[in-house]
């Protein structure tokens, strides 16, 4: 057997493996995280010895050795330091937040010139550049400390030169950046919940704590309508979208790990929760943190609405909102259907089509052509389904 010394306490497991190294590998697990450590070279959490000594079907009861027990009294301690209370500097932080407003004006100030000097060109040139072209105009938005700008301008490069409608949908980049450049100029005169919707476009992080604290509170029983994973390099990002049964109010949960890293996984799609959110500010806040969680129970499928109502919400929003990029909704009676792209199509006739990259045939499998109850996310792009029910039983997409 390649484990040596394997034993558990009520606080964790350990072990030693002998693998292809000259010494056994220190392999421990925190119970209570969980949190893992082993000695071995592998870059990845947890680690496959990690995993397996969990997966052992009989580790006996034991005392912690010297090394478990040193692992386990370092991360309490780093607990405790990080649950004191920190003195802050008001005045060193008012330093650095009037540093970086003078860093994103500048930022801003920069990028409104060179938008200016791309209209009078044309965009004939971005289609030799493609997203070369925007690079170091993103770069330096990132020294400005404005990533939302940063991102913006990545994404009309990713555009640029691809497919026969490009030159439009770069417009619409660069306009939607244009506006917020405007709108940046205008901070002091706007109203304070479109102001900080404009300060988070551009980059602006706001403090959980702070939004814990004085965020606005919404109680409900939150439906969970569908869940999403976006992974990419170094983080995953992990949309989780709620409705509340009473107040009809959507939200979203954001949740991020490095990949490998678990997420919370007990919110999916067919279940609600009893709880009180507190949400980010915002002209349309939907962003939230659970700040009080009660049960969390099975639930009927949603009311969902037809896809005119589904619109005219989303516009109203938009109205509210000008760089509002995703809105959830909820189709009653949609049935997927193909002419030259997949749509659904609601008992009326109007239809929805679906993104590009969206897998239709779950759906269909599901509805085998009969009307369903779909959730998904509403983009310029088109409808990314994340749920749908078949009857009262969920399928998450």
């Amino acid at each position: 057997m390649p484990w040596i010394d394997s034993g558990s306490s009520p606080a964790a497991r350990w072990g030693r493996y002998q693998g292809s190294a000259a010494s056994p590998y220190r392999v421990c697990v925190d119970l209570s995280g969980p949190a893992y450590r082993c000695s071995c070279p592998s870059r990845k959490i947890p680690c496959k010895h990690a995993d397996w000594l969990l997966k052992l079907r009989k580790v006996e009861p034991a005392a912690e050795p010297d090394w478990v027990r040193a692992w386990l009294d370092e991360r309490a301690a780093r607990a405790v330091r990080r649950a004191e209370p920190k003195e802050r500097d008001e005045e060193a932080a008012a330093r650095r937040r009037e540093r970086r407003a003078e860093r994103v004006a500048g930022g801003v100030a920069e990028l409104d010139g060179w938008l200016t000097d791309q209209v009078r060109r044309g965009l004939g040139t971005f289609e030799r550049g493609g997203s070369s072209a925007f690079a170091a105009v993103a770069a330096r938005m990132v020294d400005a400390q404005a990533p939302g700008l940063a991102a913006g301008l990545r994404r009309a490069g990713e555009i640029a030169g691809r497919g026969r409608d490009w030159p439009g949908r770069v417009l619409e980049e660069l306009g939607m950046l244009h506006l917020l450049v405007s709108a940046h100029g205008r901070l002091d005169s706007l109203p304070e919940g479109l102001a900080q919707t404009v300060r988070t476009r551009l980059g602006y992080t706001v403090d959980t704590a702070g939004v814990l604290a004085s965020g606005e509170r919404v109680a409900d029983r939150w439906i969970v309508l569908g869940v999403i994973d976006q992974v990419d390099e170094r983080l995953i990002t992990r949309r989780v979208w709620l409705r509340g049964q009473d107040t009809g109010r959507p939200a979203l949960i954001l949740s991020f790990a490095p990949p490998g890293a678990p997420l919370d996984d007990s919110l999916v799609p067919g279940t609600a929760v009893t709880a009180t959110l507190a949400f980010y500010p915002g002209a349309r806040a939907m962003r939230a943190i659970i700040s009080e969680r009660g049960e969390l129970k099975p639930a009927p499928q949603p009311p969902g609405e037809a896809v005119t109502t589904a619109l005219a919400a989303f516009a109203d929003a938009l109205a509210d909102d000008p760089w509002l990029d995703r809105w959830p909704v909820v189709l009653h009676d949609v049935v997927p259907t193909r002419t030259d792209s997949w749509s659904l199509v609601d008992t009326s006739g109007d239809a929805l089509p679906l993104r590009p990259y969206a897998n239709p045939w779950p759906l269909l499998a599901v509805s085998a052509g009969a009307p369903l109850t779909v959730a998904g996310e509403w983009s310029a792009a088109g409808l990314l389904p994340l749920s749908c029910w078949d009857g009262e039983r969920p399928v998450r997409l």
